[in-house]
């Protein structure tokens, strides 16, 4: 397992110790589960980005889709 050293602003480090403290983890635990859970969001922003950039992905018409969904009862 690799280890990483990263300077904080004091707040944030506070922060981070209430956060343990409340949870009854380590800093390292929950510092690991937020970088984990922000990598997981990147990554799903990241393949939204693409889906919205590819040209060839048809662009649907919220109307029509609604009464397609309303008419298919």
């Amino acid at each position: 397992m690799a280890q990483i050293t990263a300077r904080v602003s004091d707040e944030v480090a506070e922060a981070l110790d209430a956060a343990a403290a409340t949870l009854n983890r380590s800093r390292a635990e929950v510092i690991r589960q937020a970088l984990e859970s922000y990598l997981e969001d990147f990554d799903d922003l990241t393949v939204a980005l693409e889906r919205l950039r590819d040209p060839s992905d048809p662009v649907l018409d919220w109307d029509e889709v609604r009464r397609e969904l309303l008419d298919s009862d």
